[in-house]
């Protein structure tokens, strides 16, 4: 499994000091929120933000857009230096142009699940992805609760990159913590995002140590 600690549930006064506790805990990626205030109700990181975390890190940049016409800002955030990109499905009509721009860009392609989307809404389209990222909670608002119905989305949607033989990843986000990444992974998670339950710890690098080995447990 890969750990994508959100960057969102950390001390946003010190997102410095964030991103060096995710390479002491050996996480696989940063997870960068951004919203717009109008897909969701929240406004979070600019690309200013992405550019500096870039700075600072060697760790590739999990962007996840929760913006309403991500047509309009995309290439900012690919300019400051996004290594992977997903766009919600709801939030454009023209999904498949978007994840070409992506990856001419030189960055990793994903498309994100709301929990009432459904999967085949993707089936058309595997083939222009490096991942699709499933929402395990309403896009908006750290530390929710985890939703048990996005497991067998997971499922599904494993079932269909299995079917299609494409290298497509799955990503989980929304509420993952000790209590259910085994049961992510095992559902077909590659990678999962963690927000509270790593940077709410009194030692995030060990949390993220610790979820990544409770995880390796599931895959044995």
């Amino acid at each position: 499994m890969k750990l994508a600690p959100s960057i969102l549930a950390a001390d946003l006064a010190a997102m410095g000091d964030a991103v060096r506790l995710c390479e002491e805990g050996g996480a696989d990626l940063v997870h960068v929120d951004v919203m717009d205030g109008h897909f969701v109700p929240n406004l979070t990181f600019g690309p200013p933000m992405v550019a500096a975390l870039r700075r600072r890190t060697k760790l590739p940049l999990d962007v996840h857009l929760m913006v309403a016409n991500p047509e309009r800002l995309l290439d900012s955030y690919l300019e400051a230096g996004a290594s992977w990109v997903s766009v919600h499905v709801e939030a454009t009509a023209h999904l498949d142009r978007l994840l070409a721009r992506i990856r001419a860009a030189g960055a990793r392609a994903g498309a994100v699940l709301n929990p009432a989307t459904p999967v085949a809404q993707l089936a058309d389209c595997l083939s222009a992805l490096d991942f699709v990222l499933v929402m395990s909670v309403n896009p908006g608002f750290a530390g929710q609760r985890f939703i048990p119905y996005a497991l067998d989305k997971v499922r599904r949607l494993a079932e269909l990159v299995r079917a299609a033989g494409l290298p497509v990843e799955i990503e989980i986000d929304g509420g993952i913590g000790l209590d259910n990444v085994v049961d992510a992974v095992a559902a077909g998670a590659d990678v999962c995002v963690a927000g509270s339950a790593v940077f709410a710890s009194p030692d995030p690098a060990a949390r993220m140590r610790e979820l990544k080995q409770v995880a390796a447990g599931a895959l044995r």
